[in-house]
């Protein structure tokens, strides 16, 4: 039997919409998934953004925006991955660098916009017009399934926002996918419009190039005057407490002021790495542990353990890379343990045997005790961690985000007849 024919001819145009619910509800749940992608996209541009005056502030970290509590102490996952050296793009060329949280809400923004021409112009079931979602939601699924592996591979933290944004791009990409088979299976095949689809596509990289654009214009800029924040007093080592790290030859001279088991210089020494900075550098350390059982200048252990670690940095010699790097990989271990010394002394000696002779020995205890008084020479806060290039300081406010911009002018700078820092 044939098709009943329509009358009046509106009858018709209601049996196409009727026919094309499906595709368009796809389309509208590709639409709500974008906007909830934008949404925890905007929430993690403002927390990167608030950073840019260099100052301290709360990050949101709530699977509802606006509802959780902000982290105030830095020990949330989300301000690990905001200040890990995955957050942001281009950091040696504007200080933060470009948060990736911003390209992210530009797409969403266009993916929103993409479905809203669509629905208004009734064209949801149009393949050629389906085809193009698919593509475009493509990229965020897969930026976010790097993204998902970098956090929890190296990263080793999950953040709360991200795993909104995370839900979203898989959100968009499985509504675009099927807005698309729907299409597909009632429109006859065309010829692939690909004027329009470079069209589109120019049309998402200005979503993306304009509010780049404008927080490069509007953000804070960076002084010299900044970047002053004193030289070492006394840059010698007269009783040999600084460890060296080995670094290139001819690499510039620098001192780092640290604590074993402070997450903060953990996080530090990720980001230098990172950055490809650091191989340009002929690091020092010196060892700051913030744990009362050795240091006078501390009420409270912040970092339990931390002594009793310093000791096996100094006992290590030439393998003193590797327990600082073993070290920042137990650190919840190690600081566990921390109350009992003995046990973090066993702790070590299951790792590294060869230094239990010099453990907790009167000679080593005195050797860490001349490093505390080091910084009490140089005048130093009682904080980690610190870095000195050739003897300057890089600011405390630097040494998160401007990290790699603050640093590449300093390693940029001719160097001094004399070889500061040593």
């Amino acid at each position: 039997m044939g098709e009943e024919p329509c009358f009046p001819d509106h009858a018709c145009d209601r049996r196409a919409e009727i026919m094309s619910q499906p595709r368009s509800g796809a389309v509208v749940a590709l639409a709500i998934f974008a906007l909830v992608g934008a949404i925890f996209a905007a929430v993690s541009t403002a927390d990167f953004v608030a950073f840019l005056d260099r100052q301290v502030h709360s990050v949101t970290c709530s699977f509802v925006p606006g509802l959780g509590a902000a982290d105030t102490t830095g020990t949330s996952g989300c301000h690990a991955v905001l200040m890990s050296p995955y957050s942001a793009v281009f950091r040696a060329s504007t200080w933060g660098g470009i948060p990736i949280s911003l390209a992210a809400l530009s797409v969403f923004a266009f993916l929103l916009f993409r479905a809203a021409d669509l629905l208004i112009r009734r064209v949801a079931g149009d393949p050629d017009e389906t085809r193009f979602l698919v593509a475009a939601t493509l990229l965020p699924v897969l930026v976010s399934a790097v993204y998902l592996t970098i956090a929890v591979l190296r990263i080793g933290s999950l953040c709360k926002l991200c795993v909104g944004i995370y839900v979203a791009s898989l959100g968009v990409f499985i509504s675009a996918i099927v807005a698309h088979r729907g299409a597909a299976r009632t429109a006859p095949r065309r010829s692939v419009p690909w004027g329009a689809y470079a069209v589109a596509f120019v049309e998402g990289v200005v979503f993306v190039a304009v509010p780049v654009l404008l927080y490069l214009a509007l953000k804070p800029a960076y002084t010299s005057a900044m970047a002053n924040c004193g030289d070492l007093i006394h840059p010698e080592d007269r009783y040999g407490v600084r460890v060296k790290l080995g670094g290139p030859a001819g690499g510039v001279p620098a001192i780092e002021v640290i604590d074993p088991l402070c997450p903060a210089c953990k996080g530090f020494s990720e980001r230098l790495a990172a950055s490809g900075l650091g191989a340009r550098l002929d690091p020092e350390i010196v060892l700051f542990p913030l744990d009362k059982e050795c240091n006078w200048m501390v009420s409270e252990s912040l970092h339990p353990g931390s002594c009793a670690v310093s000791e096996a940095v100094l006992c290590a010699g030439p393998q003193a890379r590797d327990v600082l790097e073993w070290a920042f990989a137990n650190q919840d271990k190690l600081r566990e343990a921390g109350k009992d010394t003995k046990r973090v002394y066993d702790l070590i000696r299951q790792r590294f045997p060869e230094l239990g002779g010099c453990l907790g020995r009167p000679a080593v205890k005195a050797r860490l005790n001349r490093s505390l008084r080091w910084v009490v020479a140089n005048s130093l806060p009682v904080q980690t961690p610190q870095l000195f290039v050739r003897g300057q300081k890089v600011c405390e406010e630097d040494t998160d985000l401007g990290l790699d911009f603050v640093l590449a002018r300093l390693l940029d700078r001719p160097q001094p007849g004399g070889g500061a820092g040593r």
